[in-house]
């Protein structure tokens, strides 16, 4: 039994830092956990945009043509003849604090003792939780393998002593790392001894790269205008339903005392479309027909032999909740190993705990419907509160899901709890009301008026959400994509679609499938445009 440090090196010998290395009784090396904390300084000032970094990242880590694991970003500052051009070396910032890890749920990207983030792709399910969740834009979706990346730091070769690739490429030695807890390291010594910065400070990650002499128009994605036409400086300016570019419309340009023009960016993904949006709207629907039906059956006049209490609302919800998992599966990059929620869970990822939900309401409902074929209504009243809460809990869950999506500020508000639960109870309602033949008449029109007044409080709402001053610049653009920018057609069909259902009082069939329309319109605004923000 033998010990030894296993050394990194930078370029001119110097030790910048160490991990234990034991060798147990077979001759093989096993790491002992290792106490440093690996941190990355970008001295901006040296920068020259060269793109080495980029090429010798993907080189190394054979990252496909399309996507980056790092880029130099380039903001053009100033009026002509005054100008100059500030650049921001951009990839993942290795939190201390990393949301990507709480929301994976599998722990594919999972957080190394020596503070590193990494990723494990064999048991990534492609959700793109942790995109949605990064602040700072840095991970993707690999074309090829289609598993989730990003900047590893490298990883494989600090673990045997060599630096990182983009390190050992930067001509101006720009880029440098170490061990931030070791007084000695050039990192740690620069950190805390001069002005540096890191971004987004106020997501609460603590960041493990920092940025020296970075010029603010850079490291703020809002600070720069998006040129017009189509193209930056040697590259295209991919546009379409699915990607979206950092730098502000010049309607939004608010943000910078200093004139800044976005000259050069890649391409960002945002990571989930319309069936997530379709996914909101049919979990509605699951979550609120069978809640309210039993409501009625408990405290109405609607008998639990009747053939809406034993057959159509648990069949009607439990249809449209399997509609609701078969989305999920589809919208995974990898859905042949969606069982890998189930089998190797990480429980603080929201996506875990509402797949569990899902799971214990499909149960609830199957056992419904059995109980309802051999018509046992007094077990079915039993059952009946347990899977109203697990119906509100259905509802409801995607908010703290939203919420976890660190990275989209739209997505923060407290109102979207109540919100969804709203939802719920509408889409039920108005449900009930479109079947009026299975229920008493005094029941149906209660169900009509129900389903109006929750439209009315769905759209205040709405427009609370519109009219309230937003504590942050990217959710008060969210708002402008969604009301006025690119998602403005969706919104505001969805919103007149809805109030349309207040017309349910004259004519309910018509105004109440109008309304649901308007709602689904509506739920894809909502989501499209909480992740057209810029980040990175």
């Amino acid at each position: 039994m033998g010990e030894d440090d296993l050394r990194v090196v930078d370029r001119s010998g110097s030790i910048i830092g160490t991990r234990e290395f034991t060798l147990n009784g077979l001759g093989s090396g096993v790491m002992s956990p290792p106490k440093e904390r690996w941190v990355k300084v970008l001295d901006q000032t040296k920068c020259i945009g060269c793109h080495a970094c980029t090429t010798a990242c993907k080189s190394e880590n054979e990252v496909p043509l399309g996507v980056t694991r790092t880029y130099v970003k380039s903001v053009d500052i100033g009026i002509f003849p005054n100008v100059r051009r500030s650049f921001q070396v951009t990839r993942c910032n290795q939190c201390e604090n990393p949301p990507c890890v709480a929301a994976c749920p599998t722990a594919a990207m999972f957080q190394r003792a020596d503070g590193i983030v990494d990723f494990d792709k064999s048991i990534c399910i492609g959700c793109k939780a942790c995109m949605a969740a990064c602040p700072y834009d840095a991970i993707f979706i690999n074309p090829d393998d289609h598993s989730a990346e990003k900047c590893n730091f490298c990883a494989h070769r600090l673990d045997v002593g060599l630096e990182p690739a983009c390190v050992t490429v930067c001509p101006t030695e720009a880029i440098f790392v170490g061990d931030l807890h070791d007084p000695t390291s050039k990192v740690s010594k620069v950190i805390h001894r001069q002005a540096v910065s890191v971004r987004k400070p106020e997501k609460t990650t603590r960041p493990g790269v920092f940025y020296k002499g970075a010029h603010q128009s850079t490291l703020d994605p809002l600070a720069a205008v998006r040129p017009n036409g189509d193209t930056f400086m040697w590259s295209e300016m991919i546009k379409g339903p699915k990607i979206t570019n950092s730098g502000t419309p010049a309607a939004m340009h608010a943000n910078s005392s200093a004139a800044a023009l976005l000259s050069y960016d890649v391409a960002h993904a945002v990571p989930w479309g319309w069936k997530v949006s379709l996914y909101t709207w049919t979990k509605g629907i699951a979550s609120g027909f069978y809640p309210v039906v039993m409501l009625i059956a408990l405290f109405g006049n609607l008998s639990m032999s009747s053939s809406l209490v034993r057959f159509w609302a648990p069949i009607v919800s439990l249809a449209a909740l399997t509609v609701t998992g078969v989305l999920l599966i589809a919208d995974l990059k990898h859905p042949e190993r969606f069982y890998l929620l189930l089998i190797k869970p990480q429980w603080e990822s929201w996506l875990v705990r509402g797949g569990f939900i899902l799971l214990g309401y499909g149960g609830v409902l199957t056992l419904s419907l059995l109980l309802g074929i051999v018509n046992r209504g007094s077990l079915i009243l039993d059952l009946a509160p347990i899977g109203i809460v697990l119906g509100a809990a259905t509802a409801t869950y995607t908010a703290f899901l939203f919420s976890q999506a660190k990275a989209r500020d739209l997505w923060q508000s407290p109102m979207l709890f109540p919100q969804l639960l709203v939802q719920a109870g509408m889409l039920g309602a108005g449900l009930v009301a479109l079947l009026s033949s299975q229920v008493p008449v005094s029941t149906g029109h209660l169900m009509v008026h129900v389903f109006v007044g929750l439209v009315l409080v769905h759209e205040l709402f709405v427009a609370a959400e519109i009219v309230t001053i937003h504590p942050s610049a990217h959710s008060k653009l969210a708002v402008w994509e969604m009301t006025k920018g690119t998602m403005a057609w969706w919104f505001w069909i969805g919103t007149l679609g809805m109030l349309l259902g207040v017309g349910a009082v004259v004519q309910p069939d018509i105004a109440i499938v109008v309304s649901f329309i308007g709602l689904l319109s509506y739920e894809h605004s909502y989501v499209r445009s909480g992740q057209l923000a810029p980040l990175a």
